[in-house]
């Protein structure tokens, strides 16, 4: 497999981190097939839509492909992935990233006090990476190493907006090291991926509303394409099935093969605050 044959499958790509994500992968020549519900600008409160991403990843060097896919609705998942296999014949990368993000997710309080409906995701984020990884695995067999990508954060492991929030996350992270074992004799590699506060155009918005309040925080800001860098990175790497069932932080990563953000900087990793990555056991009861 050549870079200029990569196929990979970003979820949750209209905006934020999958958006970064693919125009990184797009970088490097693949072929990206982009994700999203929305189709047309307006539609969502903040700008993007799938159409202009899959623009952007070829603008970058590679082939975007806009597929709009409600994640939350299993029959279109499984058209994704039929569509990929007839138009491709296999797959290299899958990053899971589409995920839930309700309005009232950063609001302090007890959980009790927070709509119910902040459990979405665990359908669009946890359930959903589940049912994408289903479909994905026969054509990520096929692939001459293939690699799959939880997008996911510290929150994880502490408590960051509330115990939906977490419990989705630490799913994630889980599921990423059992996909793993069940991977492993087709070398298929499977990581969770702790990203840092990313420059999305939701944390924009907080930002330059009140840049002063803000600007040290956003000086530890990482852009959402340094993500797609260290996956790319680590998609080339010989040795990367001994990271296979991890979860890793991404700053880390980076900084472990060499990889810099857009704007020429290392992101810092925040293992010192938050601690470090969960790790999980190695025996397998089948």
């Amino acid at each position: 497999m050549t870079e200029q044959h990569r196929v990979a499958v970003v979820t949750g790509a209209s905006r934020g981190a999958g958006k970064g994500i693919a125009e990184a992968l797009g970088a490097t020549g693949a072929t990206v097939y982009v994700t999203g519900r929305t189709v047309e600008e307006g539609a969502a409160p903040l700008p993007g839509t799938v159409a202009a991403t899959a623009e952007a990843v070829t603008a970058a060097g590679g082939k975007g492909i806009a597929v709009a896919c409600d994640h939350s609705d299993d029959a279109q998942v499984e058209a994704l992935f039929a569509r990929v296999a007839q138009e491709q014949g296999h797959l290299d990368i899958l990053v899971n990233n589409a995920t839930y993000v309700h309005d009232a997710l950063v609001q302090t309080g007890p959980f009790w006090e927070k709509p119910l409906s902040l459990t979405e995701i665990w359908d669009v984020g946890m359930r959903s990476h589940y049912v994408s990884t289903y479909y994905a695995a026969p054509l990520l067999l096929k692939s001459q190493g293939g690699l799959v990508v939880n997008t996911s954060s510290f929150g994880g492991r502490i408590y960051m907006h509330g115990p939906a929030y977490g419990a989705g996350k630490a799913a994630a992270d889980k599921m990423a090291h059992d996909m793993a074992v069940d991977f492993k004799p087709y070398n298929v590699a499977v990581v969770s991926i702790w990203m840092g506060l990313l420059l999305t155009e939701r944390t924009r918005r907080v930002f330059e509303a009140e840049p002063d309040k803000y600007a040290d925080l956003a000086g530890t800001a990482e852009h959402p394409q340094f993500t797609g860098r260290v996956i790319d990175a680590l998609a080339r790497d010989p040795q990367r099935m001994a990271k296979s069932g991890r979860v890793l932080i991404g700053a880390e990563l980076g900084e472990e093969y060499g990889v810099s953000d857009i704007d020429g900087k290392q992101p810092p990793s925040h293992r010192a605050f938050f601690g470090p990555p969960t790790e999980f056991g190695d025996a397998v009861v089948e």
